[in-house]
């Protein structure tokens, strides 16, 4: 908040930078005046002395009693007739000497940073994801790849193999990419951290292929979004069989499926408009042409259109994975403003 109110209140002024943050003016002014030195706070009649104090560390940190809990050392002394303070004063004696910590000795996992990827045109990010079909018989799947597009939501590579592979992904990948011209520099693919997407053959092709990797965090459902609802889409189609005879007979379903949900599955994300329209380019030309139709309905009877004349939805400018916050937004606009 202060960083952002710091940038913005030079370019706009304070009422319009925390109006447009959303912070209020209060809390600027009060976070901008100097803080009031603490009163020291007094110290209890009835608290141990530093002398005391130091005997109940240096008794926690006896040979007896170090491998030991505090409950555990507490108990010991009590049978000893002796009783330095209560459990909870050994624990804070404890923490104020850096003492308190696991014992065990335990992988630290490091925070993973949350991918933020956009997407203005298409063939520049691209999603992908498997997921299982069942197969014949009760117990056999089948793998079903699919790389998405996530601006036009176009299907822009798909397979159906036995089991999951690195080398079925990787040849997939890089068929996609020969068939729709990426040049080194251009896409992004992003996927989760499943083994096909993070082995070293994948990462190795993507640098032979110059394309950006970008992964999910780990142990986190929505970093892939795209592709998860991709997948709704087609195993919830009515079209969609209990079980595939055969792998044969699931890649001729799927190469249906995919060929009516590019061409003709209306997308609710994409302005109504099919995954193809998008991804050829044609969407402005199409939406002219809807534009046409409601201008019409809304000359036939205006009446019937109580907020005004209708206007056709556009397609998103932008198609984000993880978008930033408004606030991360207008910095950055205004520091594009700047350069």
């Amino acid at each position: 908040m202060t960083s952002g109110l710091a940038f913005l209140i030079p370019l706009v002024g304070i009422l319009a930078a925390c109006a447009a943050l959303g912070v209020c003016r209060a809390s600027y002014y009060r976070a901008k005046a100097p803080p009031k030195p603490a009163a020291p706070r007094p110290r209890s009649h009835r608290a141990l002395t530093d002398d005391q104090r130091a005997e109940v560390l240096a008794t926690l940190d006896s040979d007896d009693y170090a491998d030991q809990a505090p409950a555990q050392v507490y108990a010991a002394l009590l049978d000893d007739q002796r009783r330095l303070c209560s459990i909870r004063t050994m624990y804070r004696v404890l923490a104020a000497a850096g003492q308190v910590r696991e014992r065990r000795d335990q992988r630290r996992h490091p925070s993973r940073v949350k991918p933020h990827l956009v997407a203005r045109a298409p063939n520049q990010v691209w999603s992908w994801d498997i997921t299982k079909v069942p197969g014949p018989v009760k117990g056999v799947y089948y793998c079903l790849y699919v790389i998405l597009d996530i601006f036009s939501r176009a299907v822009v590579g798909w397979t159906v193999t036995p089991s999951e592979s690195a080398a079925v992904a990787q040849d997939l990948i890089d068929d996609a990419c020969e068939r729709h011209g990426i040049r080194p520099g251009q896409l992004t693919i992003h996927a989760d951290r499943g083994a096909p997407m993070t082995a070293r053959s994948t990462a190795m092709l993507y640098a032979d292929l110059g394309i950006v990797q970008s992964h999910s965090r780990p142990s986190v459902s929505d970093d892939n979004p795209y592709s998860e609802s991709a997948f709704k889409t087609f195993h919830y189609h009515p079209t969609m069989p209990d079980r595939f005879g055969s792998l044969p007979d699931s890649r001729t379903f799927f190469h249906a499926l995919f060929t009516w949900y590019n061409e003709r599955h209306y997308h609710s994300g994409i302005a109504l408009l099919t995954p193809a329209d998008v991804h050829r380019g044609t969407a402005a030309a199409i939406i002219a042409a809807r534009q046409v139709a409601l201008d019409a309905a809304y000359r036939r009877n205006p009446e019937r259109f109580v907020r005004g004349a209708p206007r056709h939805p556009a397609v998103p400018a932008a198609v984000w994975i993880n978008p930033p916050t408004t606030a991360m937004v207008m910095i950055s606009a205004s520091e594009g403003a700047l350069q």
